[in-house]
């Protein structure tokens, strides 16, 4: 992603204020398929990355940013959040 640059919400743009699903992959697996159909609760599931590894935030199939993961802190403590490293120039193709 060489065109991550810190961006900021422009707020004049007339789809401003419509909602969007972002996707955070953490990570991905790829069982064999016998041991997929062995599968059951409590079965762990190695994933490619190491738990202090970017997340990657996807609107569809395109990357649009990173991120680190994190804990909310105060009246949300529990609940996971990202604080984004990088950022993709989103103007470009709009």
């Amino acid at each position: 992603m060489d065109d991550m640059q810190p961006q900021h919400p422009e707020t004049s743009h007339p789809f401003s204020s419509v909602p969007i699903e972002i996707t955070i992959s953490v990570g991905k697996a790829r069982p064999l398929i016998g041991d997929l159909l062995k599968m059951g609760k409590d079965t762990v599931l190695p994933l490619d990355k190491r738990v202090d590894d970017p997340v990657e935030l996807y609107v569809g199939d395109r990357l649009i940013a990173r991120g680190e993961l994190e804990e909310i802190e105060g009246d949300s403590s529990g609940q996971l959040a990202v604080r984004l490293t990088e950022v993709a120039d989103l103007r470009d193709g709009l």
